[in-house]
């Protein structure tokens, strides 16, 4: 299995409302793609959180299932809308478990 974990920043114009809805769409992927075991998506309520305030992690059968998911529409659909409401930087992190 891989994980696939996303810490995301945004900038200060972003609204919560706006990283609901992020993390909303998100969630909404597992519905589209294959090989998905588990979706999770919050906002990041640590004080240690660098200024990174949304946590996506996608759990997936295979690297198969990972690489497949990039180039996915629906995931396309979702990356443009964390770039339209504000993404400034963002940290990707894959490991096999």
């Amino acid at each position: 299995m891989i994980d696939h974990i996303v810490l995301v920043k945004f900038a200060e114009t972003t609204t919560p409302e706006q990283l609901k809805e992020v993390t909303k769409r998100f969630k909404a992927l597992e519905q589209h793609l294959e090989g998905v075991i588990d979706i999770q998506a919050g906002i990041n309520f640590s004080e240690k959180n660098q200024g990174y305030q949304v946590v996506l992690t996608t759990r997936f059968e295979n690297k198969a299932a990972l690489d497949a998911y990039g180039p996915h529409p629906e995931h396309q659909a979702v990356a443009a809308f964390i770039r339209e409401v504000g993404r400034l930087d963002s940290i990707v992190v894959d490991i096999e478990i």
